[in-house]
């Protein structure tokens, strides 16, 4: 029998927190003297919160500890009680003033209480709190001097079995190898409180979510990929097209980290600011190292436009241009209202006036202030006179990359691109083109190439290709369910709380991989409250908000690797993938819509453990085409 670490112990080298050594030797301790049936975890993603570990036993209970390094004769350290009996941990240098500290007593009963009231909430309400050790382990002090700082922080009724429930563990215990003192759980005699199908329920928190251990692979590249990253055209110029999950992406971050290497200066722009994310770990991923390496610049169109005029003296007449969305939003209007307001105007001076004017800035702008290189992810959302105001910003013999997918022609720009726009923008040539998808899972390839088939125009369709030579077996849940308007928000929460169940160590898929994508951010902010709401209380990563100033600072914070359930609308996912998605679509059946509705089925990403797509669905137009879908539930008129 193997005890279950996880992560495993050959990624432990490549974990993006490295264990400190305190952290390495607690590990030790635990997996040398614990019996085999305890399991342990590693900075476990909890909904936001990362104990150092979590040990699981499902017939016996749970421990989660914290672990220190501090060396308690460095620093003086007190609690100090305020008037409101609020305390704090105070810690004051031999020759300084006192501060503050991180209060790890405080944290542990986080942990403890997450545990019980969220992640494994089916414990018995009296006893289940009983299953839980919550601990701290300090290499570096003694125990007894850590219990004098614990005393205050403990309330009145568990001081007296804090060895039974609140452990410390100090250097002499885990050098008498005291595995004992450090999980209590192991001396408890009678009839424990936990079982496996409440351990079930912790699990799917506790796997080290899908993106995590992507982070520490390096980027796999096929013949044609490899060979589009590696090599740059006589001019320079070069333009790629593919369906979605062809490798387009992966192409762009891993040009970008050659050039990088070799020290050029690299500017990666994007129409959508939360793709940075993903971009910039591809690019950290397909690193190899250089002596001296350039910089990476991750910008998105607009965010350049005004950075380059206001740096190279033509704020006054950024200004001007700006000026009448300005004037509409010091009104401070409802976010409805000021949209209204604004939708006549912002045409012609985002996709006209601002980008002219932002070329001539780039233009006259010094050489050093320019970019040997600049990469354009999901081109169709540009316009020509976007990448001709980005030439500008290029240094004399540097090279320029446009990658894009016109299937997923969301905004409705891919028809600008014509041959001639195309000439215009430097371009000679045809397209480089990328036919295979990679990412699908196949039973889901035919369903999109269906979805292309019906809904999306001929002239700018790309059909996605299976890998002929692909021998693998990808297992994956397809479920439609079809309901009405009423119905969607409870729809969705029940569909994401289903994932949760089927997430944990025999799929490999954590709960926070699991990704809820919506058309409507009233109905997105609607599910992300109900999912925070009490008793479920999960916490979720999202960009939904009412004002955009809120959405835009959500984006910039909206990144995979956040160890909560993620939200966000089709839009913004656009570039990204998972394993366990969630789609909302409502009634906007336009082309653009459309567009943007097969660009999120195709965020579902292929895995031998297996992957899951559920579409909840309350538009009519697309019953047809859902009940060709393995699973289509008519809850609409059957009220299933």
């Amino acid at each position: 029998m193997m005890r279950i670490i996880e992560p495993p112990v050959s990624e432990h080298e490549r974990l993006r927190q490295p264990l400190t050594v305190g952290e390495r030797a607690v590990l030790e301790f635990f997996d040398s003297l614990l019996p085999l049936k305890w399991e342990l975890y590693l900075q476990p993603h909890l909904n936001g919160l990362r104990p150092d570990f979590v040990l699981l036993n499902p017939e016996v209970g749970i421990g989660v500890y914290e672990v220190k390094d501090w060396n308690l004769d460095a620093m003086q350290y007190s609690v100090k009680e305020y008037p409101t009996r609020y305390k704090e941990l105070i810690a004051k240098p031999r020759d300084g003033r006192p501060f503050s500290v991180e209060n790890p007593f405080e944290k542990i009963r986080r942990y403890k209480e997450a545990i019980f009231n969220i992640y494994c909430p089916r414990l018995q309400q009296k006893f289940g709190f009983g299953a839980i050790n919550a601990g701290l382990i300090f290499p570096n002090a003694d125990a007894d001097r850590v219990r004098e700082l614990q005393f205050p922080f403990l309330k009145d009724n568990e001081r007296a079995r804090r060895e039974e429930f609140w452990p410390i563990i100090g250097r002499e215990e885990l050098a008498r190898e005291q595995v004992d003192v450090a999980v209590p759980l192991l001396r408890r005699e009678g009839r424990p409180h936990m079982r496996p199908e409440l351990a079930d329920d912790l699990r799917s928190w506790l796997v080290e979510p899908d993106f995590s251990k992507e982070q520490r692979r390096p980027l796999e590249l096929d013949r044609a990929q490899r060979n589009l990253a590696e090599s740059r055209t006589r001019s320079g110029y070069r333009r790629i097209r593919g369906p979605a999950g062809s490798g387009k992406s992966l192409v762009l971050a891993a040009r970008a980290a050659s050039l990088i290497d070799e020290g050029k200066d690299v500017l990666i722009v994007t129409y959508n600011m939360t793709l940075w994310h993903y971009l910039r770990d591809l690019v950290v991923r397909a690193r190899r190292g250089g002596s001296k390496p350039g910089h990476l610049t991750f910008t998105h169109f607009h965010e350049w436009c005004g950075a380059v005029c206001w740096d190279h003296d033509f704020a006054d007449r950024y200004a001007e241009i700006m000026s009448p969305v300005t004037k509409i939003k010091e009104l401070k209007l409802q976010p409805r209202e000021e949209a209204r307001r604004l939708r006549p105007i912002l045409p012609r001076i985002l996709d006209e006036e601002v980008p002219e004017l932002a070329r001539t800035a780039a233009v006259s702008a010094p050489d050093e202030a320019k970019y040997d290189a600049i990469l354009v992810d999901e081109g169709q959302d540009y316009l020509p006179l976007w990448w001709n105001a980005l030439r500008g910003a290029l240094r004399e013999h540097g090279e320029m990359l446009l990658v894009a997918d016109t299937s997923q022609d969301v905004y409705a720009k891919a028809s600008n691109w014509t041959e001639e726009a195309m000439t215009g923008a430097g371009f000679s040539g045809g397209w480089a083109k990328l036919d295979v998808s990679y990412r699908l899972p196949p039973k889901l390839l035919s369903l999109c190439q269906d979805f292309a088939e019906r809904f999306l125009p001929s002239a700018t369709r790309i059909i996605p290709q299976p890998d002929q030579g692909e021998l693998g077996i990808f297992p994956c849940d397809l479920e439609w369910i079809q309901c009405d308007d009423q119905d969607v928000v409870s729809r969705c929460v029940n569909a994401i709380l289903d994932m949760m169940k089927e997430s944990g160590t025999q799929r490999g898929t954590s709960n926070a991989d699991i990704t809820f994508l919506s058309d409507s951010h009233e109905i997105g902010l609607q599910v992300v409250e109900e999912l925070d709401r009490e008793p479920l209380g999960i916490f979720s990563a999202h960009t939904f908000a009412e004002r955009k100033a809120e959405q835009d600072r959500r984006k910039m914070a909206f990144f995979l690797g956040q160890p909560r359930v993620k939200a966000t609308t089709l839009h913004s996912f656009k570039g990204w993938e998972t394993r366990t998605l969630v789609l909302h679509v409502g009634h906007t059946m336009t082309p653009e819509n459309m567009a943007a509705i097969y660009a999120a089925i195709t965020r579902l990403k292929r895995d031998p453990g297996g992957s899951s797509l559920t579409v909840i669905c309350s538009a009519p137009k697309l019953s047809d085409y859902g009940r060709t879908w393995p699973i289509f539930k008519d809850a609409a008129t059957s009220g299933l």
